[in-house]
């Protein structure tokens, strides 16, 4: 897999500046704190033109996620794939007659679980996941090798706000369930029709302005000593409810 992951980072100046310019989904830019010459301009200004984050590091970091050693202080992520449009999601819930049925990420940062969460809204018949554009994972290599294939058939949507598209797709008639500790129990939920499932990061959880927008909260009951699911586990729970309920009509 080394081969294939070296696909999705772009080192060097005129490297990224290139995969810039040539339409290459970028997910995030690394660059050496301080470095302000000309070419590293360049980058910013590609970079701000298509709101694309930009992280300013350490040599020592850039060195951790280099893989030739010449990065010049630059380094980019591509996206292992295309990102989808929320449209596009909403129109194959048409084209199926099916209600839509849609994960929004809020605070998640492993590709791990984000490749296992888009594995279970693949076999849950989710018509898409929508993640933020910052202080998120994008659609890496990691990602595309845990989600075990579903990357090809599920859509990722990346949006600039979490908050405002919950409020958007509130107008073609879906409700939001978020998954918190201190919501209802989910089985006391009606969770049938259009809906869009919340998901937050085990350690932060779903943002508080996520989480305003959000029609319900849903809790999983819990027996243990520990105090949390993984965010992948918890997904796939409170999501096989949604089908449970579905398939009930």
């Amino acid at each position: 897999m080394s081969e294939r992951v070296k696909e999705f980072v772009i080192e060097g100046r005129n490297a990224v500046i290139e995969a810039f310019r040539a339409g290459k989904t970028i997910d995030k830019v690394y660059i050496l704190d301080g470095c302000q010459d000309g070419p590293v301009m360049t980058v910013r200004r590609e970079a701000a033109k298509r709101d694309v984050q930009i992280k300013y590091v350490t040599r020592e970091r850039l060195d951790q996620l280099s893989e030739t050693g010449r990065h010049q202080g630059v380094i980019a992520q591509a996206a292992a794939y295309e990102y989808a449009t929320v449209e596009d999601m909403l129109q194959s819930a048409r084209d199926k007659g099916e209600a839509p049925f849609l994960f929004l990420l809020d605070n998640i940062e492993d590709p791990h679980n984000l490749g296992a969460i888009i594995r279970t809204a693949n076999l849950a018949g989710a018509h898409g996941v929508i993640i933020p554009k910052n202080r998120a994972v994008g659609l890496t290599a990691t990602v595309a090798r845990t989600s075990a294939g579903a990357l090809n058939y599920t859509p990722v949507a990346k949006v600039t706000n979490l908050s405002k598209t919950i409020e958007e797709l509130k107008k073609e008639g879906l409700w939001f369930v978020c998954a918190d500790m201190d919501g209802t129990v989910m089985y006391s939920l009606d969770l049938k029709g259009p809906i869009g499932l919340v998901i937050g990061s085990e350690g932060e959880g779903v943002g508080r302005l996520v989480k305003e927008k959000c029609d319900m909260t849903a809790a999983i009951p819990m027996k243990g000593d520990i105090d949390s699911l993984n965010a992948s586990v918890a997904a796939g729970v409170l999501a096989y409810e949604i089908v449970r309920q579905r398939l009930q009509g």
